[in-house]
């Protein structure tokens, strides 16, 4: 099982940016980055291969949110910019055996390891 940690959630007021990091303990395949916020349910927000080659983001944030990945590091990353209040939520990195975004890589079900969260807070 592989452990991941994440960092980078904070408060920022709206039209500003934050990045989230990911760190992993041990080797992954893709990576994902899903959100809850209260009384919702968890939603998909960015996905990354294991090459970085292919990405993949829920239409509410592309433009404005970049995932990426330093293998070297371990460590997946989700560049915020231009945030809403609609962004505030919990922020969950996962990661799946599969190297590739083929299937259904949008879907928590598809993913068998999860950190903790880390809570962004976007201010009107």
């Amino acid at each position: 099982q592989v452990q991941l940690v994440e960092t980078g959630g904070g408060l920022v007021q709206a039209g500003g940016s934050l990045r989230l990091s990911c760190a992993a303990s041990g080797r992954t395949g893709s990576m994902g980055w899903f959100r809850q916020a209260p009384g919702k349910e968890r939603e998909f927000v960015a996905a990354i291969s294991w090459s970085g080659g292919s990405t993949g983001y829920a239409d509410s944030v592309k433009g404005r949110f970049t995932i990426s990945r330093d293998n070297a590091k371990s460590t997946v990353f989700l560049q915020m910019n231009s945030l809403k209040a609609e962004d505030t939520a919990v922020y969950y990195c996962a990661a799946r055996a599969s190297r590739s975004l083929f299937g259904n890589y949008y879907s928590d079900s598809n993913y068998g390891d999860w950190g903790q969260g880390t809570q962004v807070t976007v201010s009107s």
